[in-house]
């Protein structure tokens, strides 16, 4: 029987995973109502972050305000004030220079979600920039062209300083993309999607559900945009799809069921496009689309929307729409999807020169001074334990087993992009969006996902975590050290 780990003020009780799944899943429905989304009326424009260029940037971490929805709400930001930071753009193989300063009243830190950063770079959650001090990021960008982004990350705060508005978008590109003739300029569109208790001022005060299962909003924002509704050109454009979420998933989907073509995912652009018609992106993970408005006369108006989707006790049975758009001029367009777009080159499993394998669904911890813990293989957090010790270089399979879990674990790794082998158990498939690199990868309850990684030549340390940012600050989060 696989038992779970109670904390009660440092003494550790065993009990049952059926005890406690029983337990949890008393009134589970009432919850998932409380955790629904209040559609808005649509009618605010969508918000554009500004542009800077990532090679001689400077930015604070701020307390602002911001108005969301006709509402004024105090938040967190990068840059200027509002909500969210600007998007930083950078050439493949460029040099980030990003004095960053901090004029929030805590400690904080920025961490480069997707990119091969220094380790001492990379935002360990320790790393930290304190209250009126400043830091420079200053690293060569090796990673592929595609849609990152940044956030802060330190230790038992993400979670809160994320949802309180610090995120923005990371964007590399490179010659060999550009000469794909991909939509440029405004017809390329970085999209954050993010939940919020607009309610309470985006204050993050988390119960223990909340620290269970996750911190969910009513209020959907695309760009900081509640209610957001976007003018589009009989055109094709390319959207950049980030769930910015602490712990909400989206099953992106076009109204009408209408397709669109998948290009691009974690770590940028797909060996080919596909027809999809919908895309499920846990927080932390990306795609890249094409959506073709070209037949649709003016005034046309068609929403995007998340479907309702199955294999989660705690979110996934309402559909609600995101955002909307509306066609108002007609154009030519002369845009031809590409055939082919950037090699994936796979790495083979026969190179492989270890595996490891991760229980991340088999304990959760309540109750005594220490809360709600979200262990990994029974351990929690610690900055000075070596988890696991690698080599640059090397090749691994990595396993992580959710099989007894009760909630989605989306699993992130730091500095590196991975391939999926293998899911087993629940969906039991590599999804389109999948099929490319990744940094970010969803295990549903009952699901076994195996991933591939060649380590970089980039030494130090680096962390693992559960991208459900209420599991990670609480301990949902281990070391691996590339040696």
């Amino acid at each position: 029987m696989t038992m779970n780990i109670l904390k009660f003020g440092g003494m550790i009780t065993l009990v049952s995973a059926f005890t406690f799944m029983s337990c949890h899943k008393m009134g589970e429905g009432n919850k998932e109502t409380a955790r629904a989304v209040i559609e808005k009326s649509f009618t605010f424009p969508i918000s554009t972050p500004m542009v800077m260029d990532a090679t001689n940037a400077s930015f604070a971490a701020k307390s602002s305000i911001a108005n969301i929805g006709g509402q004024s709400v105090n938040t967190l930001s990068y840059g200027n004030g509002g909500i969210l930071g600007p998007t930083l753009k950078i050439n493949q193989g460029d040099v980030m220079n990003l004095v960053f300063t901090n004029e929030l009243s805590e400690p904080t830190n920025i961490h480069w979600h997707g990119l091969e950063a220094p380790a001492v770079q990379d935002g360990y959650p320790t790393d930290l920039t304190q209250a009126g001090n400043s830091y420079t990021y200053n690293f060569r960008v090796v990673d592929r062209p595609g849609t990152y982004w940044y956030h802060p990350h330190p230790d038992m705060a993400t979670a809160s300083q994320a949802y309180r508005g610090l995120a923005g978008f990371f964007i590399v590109t490179s010659p060999e993309e550009q000469a794909l003739n991909l939509p440029q300029g405004i017809y390329d569109v970085p999209l954050v999607i993010q939940d919020k208790r607009l309610a309470g001022g985006l204050v993050y005060n988390p119960d223990t559900d909340d620290k269970t299962i996750g911190y969910f909003g009513e209020s959907v924002l695309v760009n900081g945009t509640s209610g957001a509704v976007m003018d589009v050109e009989t055109r094709t454009y390319r959207f950049r799809l980030l769930n910015g979420s602490n712990a909400r998933m989206y099953n992106f989907a076009l109204s009408d069921g209408l397709k669109f073509k998948l290009i691009g995912s974690d770590g940028g652009l797909l060996d080919v496009p596909a027809d999809i018609s919908k895309i499920l992106l846990a927080p932390g993970e990306r795609a890249d689309v094409l959506i073709n408005f070209g037949s649709m006369p003016v005034g046309t108006e068609l929403f995007m929307e998340s479907a309702s989707f199955s294999g989660s006790s705690s979110q996934g049975s309402q559909s609600f729409k995101i955002m909307k758009f509306k066609i108002i001029k007609d154009v030519i367009d002369n845009f031809i999807v590409p055939t082919t777009l950037m090699p994936v080159v796979k790495i083979s499993e026969s190179s492989s020169l270890a595996s490891r394998k991760f229980n991340i669904g088999h304990m959760m911890a309540h109750g005594g001074m220490d809360g709600v813990m979200h262990p990994i293989d029974g351990k929690t957090f610690d900055a000075n334990r070596r988890d696991e010790v690698v080599k640059s270089g090397s090749v691994e399979v990595w396993e992580f087993d959710n099989t007894a879990g009760t909630e989605i674990h989306p699993m992130h790794l730091h500095g590196l992009q991975f391939q999926v082998l293998k899911r087993t158990g629940g969906r039991g498939l590599i999804q389109p969006w999948e099929k490319g690199w990744k940094d970010t990868i969803l295990a549903f309850p009952g699901e076994k996902v195996k991933i591939i990684i060649r380590f970089p030549e980039n030494k130090g340390k680096f962390v693992f975590h559960c991208h459900n940012l209420e599991h990670e600050d609480a301990g949902m989060m281990l070391n691996f050290e590339i040696q």
